[in-house]
């Protein structure tokens, strides 16, 4: 027998925090989390115990709580999420802010996400700019599928194409191109509380900078005149990043800064 209150009382045992314990509960019972608290005597079957243990366990080794529960919001949209994509920051709907600034004052845009994974940056911005039209690339067509899944329960348009950043895209143009690539070092130590995430999303190893190279160095073959290129990266990469957009010809380098106060995003336009 498993009550609420036991499996609280082992969370914090293992070291799960109470407000991830609640939400698991809640998930795994299907019931509200205010239920979870006001029913802290009801007893879970030993399925649902089961379960319960299971996903505690999880998270006490680390596994991020939207993969336990299968959602995570993201500029006030439910997404699904599952281990084939990256679990979406907060950090990076500054990204999605720019970008719907720099719609507001563009007619007809076509803009593109380059690596969408569960296609947060791409659905974030088609929900904020109706008008655009938005398409999405991946290299992983299991993360296209769980960007796919999600456009369609979204009930928002969005095209997705598989490839690896510009190969995905022939000849197309667009006016303005985002991206949330994969930029941590190699052997940044960071590495390691990250290890249940897609790797491929997280790190292209050496200096962590190919995959922004490659985006910048064939930007100019897929962006209209005036296009802007949004870009995120690491906190102690922007000044890199601004390097690269003006070695390749664009302007107006400008960088902005995350929740905490980090360099976060780089943009410029051609």
């Amino acid at each position: 027998m498993l009550t609420v209150a036991q499996a609280l009382a082992q969370a914090r045992a293992i070291g799960v925090d109470r407000l991830d314990a609640q939400l698991i509960l809640s998930h795994v019972l299907g019931q509200a989390r205010s239920w979870v608290l006001a029913h802290d005597d009801a007893v879970l079957d030993k399925l649902r115990a089961k379960a319960v243990r299971a996903a505690l366990t999880r998270r006490a080794i680390g596994e991020p709580l939207a993969y336990l529960l299968g959602e995570k919001e993201f500029y006030g949209l439910l997404l699904h999420v599952d281990t084939n994509v990256l679990v979406p920051r907060p950090d990076t709907e500054v990204l999605v802010d720019w970008a719907l600034e720099l719609l507001a004052d563009m007619q007809a845009a076509r803009v593109v996400d380059l690596g969408t994974g569960s296609g947060a940056i791409a659905l974030a911005v088609k929900h904020g700019c109706p008008a655009a039209t938005v398409f999405a690339t991946d290299i992983s067509r299991a993360a296209l599928d769980v960007a796919r899944a999600n456009a369609l329960r979204l009930a928002l348009t969005v095209t997705f194409a598989p490839g690896s950043w510009w190969a995905a895209l022939a000849s197309q143009r667009f006016d303005l191109v985002l991206s949330n690539p994969p930029y941590i070092a190699g052997g940044d130590p960071h590495l390691a509380a990250l290890q249940h995430e897609p790797a491929l999303a997280l790190t292209p190893g050496g200096d962590g900078l190919d995959a922004l190279r490659e985006i910048v160095g064939g930007a100019a073959l897929h962006t209209a005149p005036g296009a802007w290129l949004l870009l995120e990266h690491g906190y102690d990469q922007a000044k890199a990043v601004q390097a690269l957009l003006r070695e390749h010809g664009f302007e107006g380098v400008r960088t902005r800064r995350d929740l905490a106060g980090q360099p976060r995003c780089t943009g410029a336009h051609r």
